[in-house]
């Protein structure tokens, strides 16, 4: 990785003969690693909790910043291609939450699962999709990972069961991949996600029963970005210490515009249920910065002048870029390369996804069984042909 940008950046300087400038600080200069003091995690039902002095490598803090401005720029993206009516439907934007995704991810791994809801495009990238085949499923293309049925809400890889619509549903189906991990004696655990609109749902507190009693390894984890589409939390729920809902079960609440909390609290919660104790609960608290959806502007329940503050001040990736400057772990011409890659990236994909065909229509029904076609009943099947007698 280090060699592929030092050869792009020894290219680009000497495009614009500025090579000196940029060759001019080699990567022995920068300091490969650095200890960071992060804000310490509320507890619950908890002795211990995760550290507050952590290490980060230069890899992994340019990593950190090359996946979040992806991130970031493939929801502009979306956005803009939303606006041009290219992109159609429901279609729910994750900017600003971007530590929140890079950090879970940083501290399980492949082989673990991962469910969330209706807000997935950044997890879908993480957990392995390309940005050709968001960009393409968003616009509904044969190419896209879904196969441009699925759309924004339902995305799907391997280990990723999706981008699910219905509030809240796929925190039980999370905890039943947990017990399919516990059935069949892996060391695998699941991430279950849902937003603090959710978190009052019934189906939610069932599942903490049934988890905590037969103790799957399942980290539900609350994104409490402060508003359950346009109602802030204060309004929408009696207690907002969503670590504290499961009761009987240990909770976390962690700073989730910070990669390096996000990172470490799910470290720590990934090693409570390997080693057997049971589920776990995190809330990460993080901002929005669109509206809930495409079709809410967001800005009729929150002022302009709060998005601001918290872009300002809390921006998950000005922070991280900040401590990698700040700590002589990169330049800010190896970090503005990094942007002009990713934004060439997003732009190519964002081609490909307004040029690549629509699926066809032999391929509606497709997909939807696992082996063959079912058999016919009341002398059709999805696949039959039929033309209106009316």
């Amino acid at each position: 990785m280090l060699t592929n940008i030092s050869n792009v950046l020894r290219a680009c300087a000497q495009r614009n003969g500025a090579a000196a400038v940029v060759s001019a600080r080699t990567y022995a200069d920068f300091t490969t690693q650095a200890t960071f003091e992060i804000k310490k995690c509320d507890v619950h039902k908890l002795d211990e909790a995760p550290a507050t002095q952590v290490v980060m490598t230069r890899d992994e803090g340019l990593q950190y910043y090359r996946t979040m401005q992806t991130m970031r720029r493939m929801e502009l993206k979306a956005d803009q291609l939303y606006k041009q009516k290219i992109i159609r439907g429901f279609c729910h934007l994750y900017d600003g939450q971007e530590a929140c995704a890079v950090g879970i991810e940083a501290s399980i791994k492949l082989t673990d699962h991962l469910i969330t809801a209706y807000r997935a495009h950044g997890y879908t990238f993480t957990r392995g999709g390309t940005v050709k085949e968001i960009m393409a499923e968003l616009t509904g293309r044969r190419s896209g990972i879904a196969k441009g049925k699925g759309g924004s809400m339902h995305m799907y890889c391997k280990n990723f069961y999706g981008g699910n619509g219905i509030v809240g549903a796929q925190v039980p189906l999370g905890a039943g991949v947990a017990l399919a991990c516990r059935y069949k004696g892996t060391d695998e655990l699941c991430v279950c996600l849902y937003g603090d609109g959710a978190a009052n749902q019934g189906q939610i507190f069932e599942t903490y029963n049934m988890a905590a009693l037969w103790k799957l390894p399942v980290i539900f984890i609350c994104e409490n970005n402060r508003y359950g589409m346009g109602t802030s939390v204060e309004r929408a729920a009696a207690s907002t210490d969503y670590f504290k809902r499961g009761e009987f079960i240990p909770g976390l609440r962690v700073d989730g515009m910070d990669i390096l909390c996000v990172r470490e609290a799910t470290r720590f919660a990934a090693d409570h249920c390997r080693s057997g104790k049971g589920p776990i609960l995190m809330e990460l608290q993080t901002y929005r910065y669109h509206g809930h959806s495409m079709s809410d502007p967001g800005v009729s329940y929150r002022t302009r002048d709060e998005i601001q503050e918290v872009r300002s001040k809390s921006d998950p990736i000005s922070l991280l870029k900040d401590r990698l400057l700040s700590n002589n772990m990169a330049s800010v011409e190896e970090l503005k390369e990094i942007d002009i890659e990713v934004r060439k990236e997003i732009e190519d994909a964002a081609q490909f996804a307004t040029t690549d065909p629509e699926p066809p229509l032999e391929e509606l029904c497709n997909h939807i069984f696992y082996n063959n076609p079912p058999v016919e009943v009341r002398g059709t099947n999805p696949w039959a042909k039929l033309k209106s007698l009316s």
